[in-house]
């Protein structure tokens, strides 16, 4: 590996940065809507930004996405997993 390659390390918090900027735009326009539409808006976002996140994680971001709109003090859930889409 070249000095000016990114680790592997590198690479997935730059995933998990743009998946939690995904995460915050759905979770500002769409924490109101229904669950299928959170899921779908999170997908199409992830693609866009060329990244992905496990299943589990995914249901957990939708869950607590759909939950904002009982405390909407809270803010947008964390990503604690992403990389890289290799499609």
């Amino acid at each position: 590996m070249s000095d000016t390659e990114p680790t592997r390390s590198e690479t997935d918090e730059a995933a998990t940065e743009a998946a939690q900027n995904v995460v915050d735009e759905v979770t500002t326009w769409e924490y109101s809507a229904e669950k299928e539409t959170i899921g779908q808006q999170l997908d199409e976002g992830l693609d866009e930004a060329q990244v992905e996140v496990p299943p589990a994680e995914r249901d957990r971001l939708v869950e607590e996405i759909d939950d904002v709109k009982d405390h909407e003090g809270e803010g947008s859930p964390r990503v604690h997993d992403a990389s890289p889409d290799d499609a």
